[in-house]
Order: structure tokens, then sequence, then C-alpha cells
């Protein structure tokens, strides 16, 4: 067991074990479970959970808390901790481990039960894979990289302070302090406390060990690029799945919880249920969209897709008929971009939308920001300025336009004459 006596801690040999899970329980009272290495539930954060659930928080978010719970807890299992007694040095050693440490390997659930050596298969020697957090050739964004990114470890540290901070306020235990302080800076109380309202807010610091995370440009597909992943495409479904996220811009899960009464084609509507506010809404789309759907439906339901008003939109498919999900429709397009070497996500189909609506000088930016759902029109900020594609595309021009001159050099002007008109006028007469 590794050494936990405080600054002697070794984190260089540290391996998190794959104790315990987090169950997906189908229960709305309790989507998910976190429970130990003897199947039992971990109390604590089980009353967290229901918490949170009264506050309305989506169990979307309890199960993105629940895995960076679930990390905590096998570091403190891995150090014989009990939760209420983890002290910051505990917590220090942690997100120093997550900064620095390559991400555990987790084995594949078909071979967890294999003899020991056989859990992780044989490297396949026909594919070259890219060299984890190295740019992509095609979109130029980097590929996952070995070691935890820095937006996982701020919401880590975030989702373990408020846990601590929910517990402390509750006295739960023998809880005394949160191992997760406050920036050394601010000592104690809220960010941006006393507010000016006439003033911007600042950006101050929370948590002590929480790292800076740079901020993200958001990434289009290329009109070109897009013709080609639509191309790759197999299926009616996934053409229709994809000209309706681009036409929309809605999030990749707010589109797959639309119903066939949602889908209006007589006047180019799509309902969906907003991800954070569960409010429903209708978005415009294109007329390309609603061909390929009604191409998807038809093909669907001549298969035995079930049909009727209430029946959700996207289906499967293969038999047994279910309702597409996010991973899913995740994995349908990761096959796309295998064809062309590319790493673009869902989510960039969103950004694609946004671009291409911000950049129509007729479209309103009160009436983008009500389609994309975003709660500022400041939002919208950053969709205005240039794209890393245009910038590229303009200093690749700037230096073509520098390589020209250089081998086709303008002449040089003429000497400077005096006009014989002019001078005609001096002299009195022609003076050719």
């Amino acid at each position: 067991m590794l050494d936990h006596s405080g600054p002697g801690r070794d984190l260089r040999s540290f391996a998190l074990p794959e104790s315990g899970q987090l169950l997906a329980t189908g229960d709305v009272w309790e989507p998910y479970r976190l429970v130990d290495q003897h199947g039992l539930p971990v109390e604590p954060v089980a009353v967290y959970f229901m918490d949170l659930l009264a506050a309305g928080t989506p169990a979307t978010t309890l199960r993105s808390y629940g895995n960076d719970l679930l990390r905590w807890w096998r570091f403190l299992w891995a150090l014989d901790i009990e939760w209420d007694r983890a002290v910051r040095e505990d917590a220090r050693d942690f997100m120093l481990w997550m900064q620095l440490a390559d991400k555990p390997v987790r084995v594949h659930w078909r071979r967890r039960d294999a003899p020991a050596g056989e859990g992780r298969p044989a490297p396949k020697a026909a594919t070259a894979a890219p060299v984890p957090g190295s740019p992509n050739p095609v979109t130029g964004k980097p590929s996952i990289g070995k070691q935890y990114a820095a937006s996982t470890r701020a919401h880590c540290e975030t989702v373990l302070r408020t846990f601590y901070d929910f517990h402390l306020a509750s006295n739960s235990g023998s809880l005394l302090i949160n191992p997760f302080p406050l920036d050394r800076s601010r000592r104690r109380g809220r960010a941006n406390a006393h507010h000016n309202p006439m003033e911007d807010f600042k950006a101050q610091r929370t948590g002590r060990y929480r790292p800076r995370v740079p901020e993200r440009i958001p990434r289009r597909i290329p009109d070109d690029k897009y013709t080609e992943v639509f191309a790759g495409l197999r299926s009616h479904r996934d053409r229709a799945l994809l000209a309706s996220w681009v036409s929309t811009g809605a999030r990749s899960e707010e589109l797959l919880t639309s119903r066939e009464r949602d889908a209006i084609p007589g006047q180019q509507l799509i309902g969906v249920i907003r991800k954070g506010t569960r409010v429903y809404q209708q978005l415009p789309a294109s007329p390309d969209a609603f061909v390929w759907m009604r191409l998807y439906q038809e093909e669907a339901w001549a298969n035995g897709v079930p049909r009727g008003r209430d029946q959700p939109l996207w289906w499967t498919l293969r038999r047994p008929w279910r309702p597409l999900n996010y991973h899913a429709a995740r994995a349908m397009f990761v096959r796309a971009n295998k064809l062309l070497g590319s790493n673009w996500t869902l989510h960039d189909l969103r950004h694609t939308a946004t671009f291409r609506m911000t950049q129509d000088p007729e479209l309103s930016m009160a009436y983008v920001q009500h389609i994309l759902g975003h709660k500022y029109q400041s939002t919208l900020q950053k969709y205005v300025n240039s794209s890393t594609d245009e910038v590229i595309e303009a200093g690749l021009a700037h230096h073509a336009r520098q390589e020209q001159k250089r081998a086709h050099p303008s002449p040089p002007p003429s000497a400077p004459a005096y006009n014989p008109e002019s001078l005609g006028i001096l002299f009195g007469g022609n003076l050719a």
C-alpha cells in the first residue's frame, strides 16, 4: 500500500485502483448511485445527490459529479483514509497527482475477468495511432492527451469543494474542515462579493488547487470538409441528424429529445427540450434537413420502426428498436470522422451553425441568441471575432502576396518631368 505519511507520499508510483463504480439505476428518484468495492452505496454521496435532485439538478449533472467523486473515493480507498478525515495535504496530493500523472488505463468490461496479463489487448501492428495530445492534421485540434485536461481538474476541484461545503453545513460525520480550501487571497467568502453592478466582474480564483483553464476557441467545420463528412455517412438517418444539427444549432442531446410530433415540415420547425432549463422550444431548420428526415422516416417505417406522434423521432438502425441516445450518435460521428482522419465533435456542429448565423448580416444577434438558447448575448462575441481558420487563411494570403511581389516586382516610377501645356503657357507658344 502507498505510504500516506504526508510529505513522504510517493505519488510517482501511485496507481489509482479500479474499485467501486458509478451505477445508472434508471430510477428517477435516484438516477445514479456510487457504490464501493463490496457493492454497498456510499452514503455521503447519496445524501449529496438527493440534495442536488431537490434543487432541480438534471441527471446528467449527477453523472458528471459522480465520476469526480468516484475518482476521489478511489484515492481515499487506496490510502485507507475516511472521507471525513481527509485533510488539505490529501487534497493537495490528489490534485497534484491529477496534474502530473497519466490517466489510468481502464480495462474493458469484457476483459476484467481475464487472467493477469490478458486484460489489455495486444496492439494492432497495422494502425498508426497519433501521439496523444498532438494536433490533428485535418482539423488542427489537439487529440486527447495522456494526462487530465485543465478543465477536467478544475471541474473535479469544484465538485469536491462544494461536496465538502455541503457536508460541513450539514455537520455530517466527523468533518472539521474542507480539505479543498479557497484561494489564499480570498480567505473566505464567495467570489465577487459586494460586486458593484455598474462594473464588470473580476476574474477571481475560487479554489486554492483549482487550475487556470484557458479559454476555448470555438472551431467550426469548413464547408468543404462538412461536405466530405456528409458524403461519408452511411444512412439517411445520419444525414438527417447532421443536417438538423447544423441548421438548428441545437445541442446534440437536445435534438435527440424530439418526438415525431415535434417535426413540422410545413413550418420548417423542430421542437426540442433545452438542456439546462428543460423548456420546450421550436427551432427553425433548413428544407434540406426535412428532406433527409422524410427519407429516413419512410425507410425506418418500412423496416418496422414504431410509428406514432408520441414516439421518438430518432431510432437505432438495428433490432431491437431503441430510441437513439447520445452515445450511439457520438459513435456514428466518430466513424464518419475516421474516414477523413479528423477529430471533430458533435458540439462542433453547433459551433458551425453559430458561425453561419452570426455571419449573416440580415439575422439579428437577438434572434441568434434565442435560437441557441444563450442567457447572455455577450456569449456570441467569440463567434463574431475571426475564427482560427480565417486567421490562418488571411496569414497565408499575406505571405502569398509578399512572394508575388518578390517574384514580379513592380516597374520603377518614371522620372518627374514638366507638363508641356504649362511650358507653352509660360513661354508663349508651342514648344514642339
